[in-house]
């Protein structure tokens, strides 16, 4: 048995692909590629559930040869793997990937782009990624996973949309516009879809290809001096690092950062990957906050307003870190359907209520205090300890 996948990007078929075509015994693909390259004396197999074709290309006998059609690169997203894992080896014969077409069409270089798979399944995190993100190609994959959904998710992003439908076919149409417009067409399939935060920006020169890895370089629990805040009104780097390690922020997940302050969480969390929105009602901090994710090269969305009303119209958290706020913040952040829920509290006694609040919302409940102690210099040369003010730590978690 041979099989031979060839990509078609709505150019000439890449070399060797006639020779295959001509000697296949079986030929798999999709309806229209089909029509397009399969040969009459070839029995044919269209692409639905990937089962019976896996299955009828396992049945050829060792002198037969089939042939798979896929669409652009077979190896970036495609059917090579599906066929890997059955272990069905393959020559691949590769065109242009989509990608690859669409920052032509753009005349944009995209070594710093993020390439996401959106399935109806992995759309949220797909989107998240977009909110996170200066520059993202989204491979739509699903009819509910396409342009209209991706727009909706990125309203009250700073973000451009380009789509592309029918790329290198008869019907290509690329066009740019903004999420709210995108969430109201319809649009024809195939399509792919860059989600850019700056249109004409023109990215750094990098060195590895989606761009820097995050976390940054500096690492995390960045110490207070990285940050505009007023008068020592900030997370400390110590409770920083053990929040962070509760909040679990990574790319395709949302973070509120809820009572957010000058933002020291929601840019450590934006850091690692994670789309964040900040939630602060006082003005001046709001600024602050700003100040400091631009300053750090991270987007944060930021929302002003008085909790927990503020609230009601994001979108559903990953993870929410409560900085600030009363007993009817917690509770609202309870219900809000994150997995992972922590409080920063400075007063004991409300410890209980915290708890309580997590516990009836269906969460598991920890807590622990934390106390950092760190080195000062006296004027004599010598160290003495430095205490800071305890803080609580109260943190509600739901099995996925």
């Amino acid at each position: 048995m041979a099989v031979t996948v060839i990509g078609i990007d709505g150019g000439a078929l890449p070399q060797g692909a006639a020779q295959a075509l001509e000697s296949a015994r079986l030929v798999v693909g999709g309806k229209r590629h089909l029509d397009a390259h399969a040969p009459d004396h070839a029995r044919r197999v269209e692409l639905g559930p990937l089962e019976p074709a896996l299955n009828a290309l396992s049945a050829l006998s060792g002198d037969e040869h089939g042939v798979v059609l896929a669409s652009g690169d077979p190896g970036f997203f495609g059917a090579v793997r599906a066929l890997r894992e059955r272990g069905i080896r393959c020559e691949v014969l590769p065109s242009t990937s989509s990608v690859q077409q669409l920052m032509a069409r753009v005349g944009r270089s995209w070594d710093d782009v993020v390439v996401v798979n959106a399935t109806a399944q992995d759309l949220p995190r797909a989107i998240n990624v977009c909110r996170a993100r200066p520059a993202v190609v989204v491979l739509t994959t699903a009819p509910k996973a396409g342009p209209a959904q991706i727009g909706s998710g990125l309203k009250g992003w700073r973000r451009t949309m380009v789509v592309a439908e029918d790329l290198g076919g008869a019907n290509e149409s690329v066009v740019t516009l903004d999420p709210a417009e995108a969430a109201e067409r319809t649009w024809r399939e195939p399509n792919i879809v860059l989600s850019l935060a700056d249109l004409d920006a023109v990215p750094h020169r990098g060195w590895i290809v989606g761009g820097e890895p995050v976390p940054p370089a500096g690492g995390w629990a960045l110490p207070e001096d990285e940050f505009s805040h007023r008068d020592g009104a900030i997370t400390q780097s110590e409770v920083r690092a053990v929040a962070l390690a509760k909040l679990a922020p990574r790319p395709g997940t949302l973070v509120w950062d809820v009572g957010a302050g000058c933002g020291s969480v929601a840019v450590e969390c934006a850091r690692m990957g994670a789309a964040v929105i900040a939630v602060e009602s006082d003005e001046a901090q709001a600024v602050r906050l700003v100040t400091n994710a631009t300053h750090h090269g991270v987007d944060v969305r930021v929302e002003e307003g008085e909790m927990p009303r503020a609230l009601r119209d994001l979108p559903r958290p990953d993870s929410i870190f409560v900085g600030s706020g009363g007993s009817d913040v917690v509770a609202a952040c309870a219900h809000a359907g994150a997995t992972r829920v922590v409080v920063a509290l400075a007063a004991l006694d409300r410890v209980g209520p915290t708890r309580d609040a997590l516990r009836s919302a269906g969460y598991e409940v920890e807590g622990v205090q934390i106390s950092a102690n760190r080195l000062a210099e006296l004027p004599d040369g010598a160290s003495r300890l430095d205490a800071a003010d305890p803080v609580v730590l109260v943190s509600g978690w739901k099995k996925q």
